[in-house]
Parts: C-alpha cells; structure tokens; sequence
C-alpha cells in the first residue's frame, strides 16, 4: 500500500507488496523490491537500488549525495540488499566517482537510529550497528560485525568478519577478524570475540585454533610479516586462520593493536 501522500517519481519501480508511508518521497532511478516497508517521512533518492524485505523507519534519508567536497553531481549508485533493518534517522549516501562509483550494503544488518554510512563505504551482512555509529568514506566492514554506540570510523579502515567494536571507540586501524577493541579515542584490541564466535557455531576446536592466531599476532612481538608467515603455516590445520593472514596482508592502514 503506498499512502496517497507519499510522492513517486514516475521513473521508480516499486514492486508488489511494497508498503510506502505518509509524506515519504521516491525520487527518480529508485528501486525497491517486494516486501519492503517504507515508514513515514522517509526520502530516498536515486540512482538506488533497495532488495526486498527491508524495514526503513522514520526520517531516514537513503541515498542522497555524498559528503564529500569532489563530488560535482556525477551519476553514482547506492545497493542495498535483503532484509536490513534501517532504523529512525539513518543516513545512507551514495557513491563518488574517486573510488568505485558505489555504496553498497548486504543482507540482514540492522542499523540503529542515528548511523550514518557514508559514501563508497562496502558493508557485508548480517551486522549490527548501534545507535549514532558514524562510519566515514570508503570504509569496509565484513559480516558479522557488531558495533556499539557512538563509535566513529575514520575514512579507509577496514573491520574485520566477526569482530567486535565497543561502545564510543574511534577507528583509526584496520580491525581484524574474529577480535574485540575497547578504549574509547585510543582503543585497543582486548581479546578475541569469543561469545560472539560461539553464537555464530564456531567450534571448540576452531576456538583454540583462533586464540593461538591471536596470540601470534599480538603476544609474541613478531612483525607483521613475521606473523603473516607464523598464520599461513596455521591455514591447513584451521582454515578460519586464513582470513586473519590475508586481511594482514592486505591492511594498508595497519591494525589496531
């Protein structure tokens, strides 16, 4: 059911079973699948391309021009998946032509009110992030991540799958798979994210595997090279050990330690 004060461009293709609310716009090259529900007073412009089956709340805005002083108007792109939960307030913006011309967002994350994902930033599934969590441009989170509250994330960090962000801690490094960071403006990184890696059916086994990992990396004061090396010798034995020598390889910002 679309409200009849909703506006709709003519160029946007909603499909059956989308529910649109009072005063919402639609903007022109806007696509949204079956399913999906579209509060009240929500703006999504385009080009943008919305899945089916996401809850968009109240006063977000999806798919406006990104922040960014370059940005002269070019035609650029926002994807956003299936089933994602986009709360009160949520800021969404599209692409810039200085990266791959696109934000994209996966499948069955939840943004809490008040996140603002900035343009090009690359966003896996099933993530979580909490209220008034601020990621800049170009970031790239994996799945399974969880942020808490009044994180920030600065321009080009990557966050490992698995990892765990805590409350009000500011991203400078790249965070890598499987660990927890605390510690406000300086965090650091506190452990891996245990609970969380049993929650998602990581076995005992792969556990123990995962600490020894965790260890090489930041208990014996190897290099990162020395420890890239220690992890790919791991890699038959666990295969989860691959993802943290391969984010290591390729980290160009360095991690959080």
């Amino acid at each position: 059911m679309i409200d009849k004060t909703a506006i709709i461009h003519p160029s946007a293709k909603i499909a059956e079973g989308v529910e649109i609310g009072p005063y919402s716009v639609i903007g022109a090259d806007v696509e949204i699948g079956e399913g999906t529900w579209v509060g009240p007073h929500v703006v999504i412009k385009g080009p943008c391309k919305i899945g089916r089956s996401n809850k968009i709340y109240q006063f977000a805005s999806i798919g406006d021009d990104p922040q960014d002083k370059k940005y002269k108007g070019e035609r650029t792109f926002l994807e956003i998946g299936d089933r994602n939960t986009i709360r009160e307030c949520v800021t969404i913006h599209r692409g810039t032509i200085q990266d791959q011309l696109l934000t994209k967002i996966g499948n069955d994350n939840l943004f809490m009110a008040y996140v603002h994902v900035a343009h090009d930033c690359v966003i896996g599934n099933g993530c979580v992030f909490a209220n008034a969590v601020a990621i800049a441009g170009h970031v790239k989170i994996d799945d399974y991540v969880i942020m808490s509250g009044m994180c920030g994330v600065h321009q080009f960090c990557q966050i490992g799958a698995y990892s765990f962000v805590s409350n009000s801690s500011i991203v400078l490094k790249d965070v890598p798979p499987y660990v927890m960071i605390t510690g406000g403006v300086s965090p650091t990184v506190c452990g891996l994210n245990v609970e969380g890696l049993k929650r998602h059916g990581f076995s005992p086994a792969t556990l123990q595997c995962l600490r020894r990992a965790y260890k090489i990396i930041y208990r014996q004061g190897l290099r990162a090279v020395e420890a890239i090396e220690a992890l790919r010798e791991m890699e038959d034995e666990c295969p989860e050990v691959k993802a943290l020598a391969d984010f290591l390889e390729k980290s160009e910002r360095g991690i959080i330690r």
